[in-house]
């Protein structure tokens, strides 16, 4: 029984090129429907859902008449302005059929890499599934270039895992999972049921190519499991054209490989926390807020802070102390210095008459911040 599965309640679901193109012949939006109808029975059920969609590039090969994906950079960012249309439209109207708004989100390496542009996306993405909203993301192809490209949207998929602390990233492709050797040379190639997602034997095992149309291959699954365990997530990878494989998945039953982290989601985020980047600035707290942290449930809120020391930016880390100057806590800060200075001691109701607008209620959301 796949329990991790089952109790997951934030999925992020990407369908690779192959699949969502029927290998080239344009969007099937047969099969698309088919996907749709079983994350709209998921996000019935309480689930939050992300999609991670490729498809824009090889989409508008086909509607320009191309074979094979180009290599140069313009051509495939027209390939990808083409198509996108084309993919965003199939899924907002498959999703409209079951009373499900879609939100289009195109992302580069920067947006995740840059701390500010980080807690945007992240604050943006979380917004939306509290609004009930099935987010469809891709990367942008369109603006891209080599320097910032992820690469494929495997490892796109496993960073949004990261960024919007999901349970479980399920990656759908044209292969069943993860065998032994490559079942398409070796008939005694056996599939793998499950494994850690950091065991060095499986290698060995994701040799292979991408297919004509994507840019990945088993390889970069493997490695975006990895990505996807650092906050804790669990990864399938399993054939996208297996009946009614989404739902079967949610029941429990054992398909495709899953690839399972070494530590909890709680205990991966602390980890990284703890470990994440050099600390930039100083929040002094009173005694209430330090109780706060203490008990372990709290955010740190602006009415709490009675000092700001150093010239840090939104998203980077600051140690938060008390008043005797013992370190509380680390975090990663939704203002910045000057900022702060303004707003400490004050409630989260008066943020927006302070600064005129309100990025969040809270100096450092209690997800990211560990006690120390």
């Amino acid at each position: 029984m796949r329990d991790k599965v089952t109790a997951a309640r934030r999925w992020v679901i990407k369908i690779g090129s192959a699949l969502l193109t029927g290998d080239g012949r344009g969007l099937d939006r047969q099969a698309m429907a088919v996907w749709v109808q079983q994350m709209a029975a998921l996000r019935e059920s309480g689930v939050d859902v992300v999609l991670v969609s490729s498809g824009a590039v090889a989409a508008g090969m086909t509607r320009l008449g191309w074979s094979e994906r180009p290599k140069s950079i313009h051509q495939l960012q027209a390939a990808a302005a083409v198509g996108q249309m084309d993919l965003v439209q199939a899924w907002e109207s498959s999703f409209e059929e079951f009373g499900l708004t879609t939100a289009q989100v195109l992302v580069t390496h920067d947006d995740l890499s840059d701390r500010k542009r980080y807690l945007n996306a992240r604050s943006t993405l979380r917004g939306l599934l509290d609004l009930g909203v099935i987010p469809v993301i891709n990367e942008n192809d369109t603006v891209v270039t080599d320097e910032i490209r992820f690469g494929d949207n495997d490892t796109l998929g496993a960073l949004v895992t990261n960024l919007v602390e999901a349970d479980l990233l399920v990656i759908l492709t044209d292969r069943d999972g993860l065998y032994t050797a490559d079942p398409r040379s070796n008939p005694e190639a056996e599939l793998i049921s499950q494994a850690m997602a950091d065991d060095p034997t499986l290698d060995a095992m994701a040799g292979g190519s991408a297919g004509a149309l994507g840019r990945g291959g088993m390889q970069t699954k493997l490695r975006a499991s990895r990505l996807a365990a650092r906050s804790g997530a669990s990864t399938i990878i399993v054939g996208g054209r297996i009946k009614q494989v989404v739902a079967r998945l949610k029941a429990g039953e054992q398909l495709g490989t899953l690839l399972l982290p070494e530590k909890g989601m709680l205990a991966a985020r602390k980890q990284w926390l703890a470990g994440h980047l050099q600390t930039r600035g100083r929040l002094v707290l009173d005694e209430g807020a330090v109780r706060a942290l203490e008990g372990g449930c709290s955010s740190l809120l602006p009415v709490g802070v009675k000092a700001v020391e150093g010239n840090f930016r939104r998203g980077e880390m600051v140690v938060c102390a008390g008043l005797d100057g013992r370190e509380v806590a680390r975090g990663l800060v939704n203002y910045g210095a000057q900022e702060a200075m303004r707003i400490i001691g004050r409630s989260s109701e008066e943020i927006v008459s302070v600064l005129g607008y309100v990025d969040e209620p809270e100096l450092v959301h209690r997800d990211n911040l560990v006690l120390v």
